[in-house]
C-alpha cells in the first residue's frame, strides 16, 4: 500500500500570486502603496494601515531562523526529525516553512543562523518554499 502523501496547499485568488513564484523558483511578497511595510500571508490589504494598494515584488530569499521545533512524530509525507520553523524575512515578515540540507538537531538549528530559500516540487501544481542554511 502507498504511503499517504503530504498535504497541499490549495491556492486562492489572494495567494494565486505567492503560489505561481514558488513554481517559478521566486518568492513573492506584498507591499503596500501607502506605508511601504511588506507583509505575509497574502492578502486583498496592508494588515498594517488597511490600506488596498498593494504591490507584489520578488523577496531576496534570505532569512535568519526565528524559531522552530523538532518533531518526531510519523505525520503523512514527512520523515521524522524534521523541524517546522518560523523564518524572518529579510524584507520583515515572519513564515512558517521548513529547514532542510541540514541535520535535524538542536546543535545545528541555532536561532539567528542565516537561511536561504530553496524550493520543492511536490507535483506540476505545488511547489514549496522551504529553507536552508545559507551558502555564504
Amino acid at each position: 500500500m502507498a504511503e499517504p502523501a503530504r498535504a497541499r496547499p490549495k491556492a486562492t485568488p489572494e495567494t494565486q500570486h505567492f503560489w505561481d513564484g514558488a513554481r517559478a523558483g521566486e518568492l513573492r511578497l506584498q507591499r503596500c502603496d501607502a506605508c511601504a511595510k511588506a507583509y505575509f500571508p497574502p492578502r486583498p490589504f496592508c494588515p498594517a494601515c488597511g490600506s488596498r494598494k498593494v504591490s507584489i515584488f520578488k523577496a531576496s530569499g534570505k532569512a535568519t531562523l526565528y524559531s522552530y521545533v523538532i518533531h518526531h512524530r510519523p505525520v503523512p509525507g514527512f520523515t521524522p526529525p524534521y523541524a517546522i520553523a518560523v523564518v524572518e524575512l529579510e524584507e520583515g515578515p515572519r513564515m512558517m516553512t521548513n529547514i532542510v540540507d541540514c541535520p535535524q538537531t538542536p546543535e545545528a538549528l541555532d536561532l539567528d543562523m542565516k537561511l536561504e530559500v530553496t524550493f520543492e516540487k511536490l507535483d506540476e501544481v505545488t511547489t514549496l518554499p522551504l529553507f536552508r542554511p545559507a551558502k555564504d
